[in-house]
């Protein structure tokens, strides 16, 4: 009776999986409608799938992530991908930040949601190079300077020469950088050869880099690097990072935050 059930639920993800490979997501509501199942059931599907196919568990459902190595998504999907993973990351971000620092937010979906935790702060400047940022942080008594630049519509940051020029006269006193890629030999890495060019340059500009990831970017290489690890001063992530990586981390003075987790004290490299 067990294996007849285990090979019901087996036969059942299959379906799933073919339905996420011809429409790249798929909601809780489609598999219980569609496959005769508890919302219960649907869900535990879907966690499982998680752990052993190319699936990304979203809000609601869960998508496709068989193309993740060539594929940029745009940021309203990103926007729903472990949303609370990112906003206690966000928060952990948002308590290393106090009155009187300049504070350099590059794009994606993690800086977004920490603009709209430092709204109701004061004293502080950011400095931006995404539309949707700066316009959360619009009304709010943050000083915010925008670089400026062509925008990138997937992602909304503005990118190119004219971005770069303005940055290079900027002081700017911590760096949180959100990546598509972290690893021990890539470093931390992005789909976008503009974006990369724009983050370099700030990080040039930093006395901290703060690289801001959930766990599902841990040991994974996007195809245009933005710096190596050596360059940070900080990671801040969701989850423990793997051995290799965590041993690079106490090995180049890299202070780890686990966001909802203890919090590693976090103070910029020496020398």
């Amino acid at each position: 009776m067990a294996d007849a059930q285990s090979s019901k639920g087996q036969r059942r993800r299959e379906g799933i999986m073919n339905a996420l490979k011809r429409q790249g997501r798929i909601t809780i509501q489609e598999v219980v409608e569609r496959f005769g199942v508890s919302e219960a059931t649907a869900r535990r599907d879907l966690e499982l799938m998680e752990k052993a196919e190319p699936v990304i568990r979203t809000i609601g459902g869960a998508m496709y992530d068989g193309m993740n190595a060539v594929r940029e998504l745009p940021f309203a999907e990103k926007e729903g991908l472990f949303f609370l993973e990112k906003e206690r990351i966000a928060a952990a971000a948002a308590s290393l930040i106090t009155e009187g620092d300049v504070v350099g937010l590059s794009g994606g979906t993690t800086n977004y949601l920490l603009a709209k935790l430092l709204k109701t702060r004061r004293g502080i400047t950011v400095v931006t190079n995404t539309v949707n940022v700066a316009m959360e942080l619009a009304g709010s008594e943050i000083n915010v300077v925008v670089t400026g630049g062509m925008m990138r519509h997937n992602s909304f940051e503005l990118c190119g020469p004219l971005g770069e020029g303005l940055v290079a006269q900027l002081n700017i006193g911590k760096m949180f950088l959100g990546v598509d890629g972290v690893s021990s030999t890539g470093g931390i890495t992005t789909y976008s050869e503009q974006e990369a060019h724009i983050a370099r340059a700030m990080i040039r500009r930093s006395q901290a880099t703060y690289a801001m990831f959930d766990h599902t970017k841990v040991g994974r290489t996007s195809l245009f690097s933005i710096a190596s690890l050596a360059e940070l001063q900080g990671f801040i992530t969701d989850r423990e990072l793997p051995q290799q990586l965590a041993a690079y981390a106490r090995t180049h003075g890299i202070q780890t935050v686990v966001a909802g987790g203890q919090d590693s004290e976090m103070r910029p490299k020496q020398g």
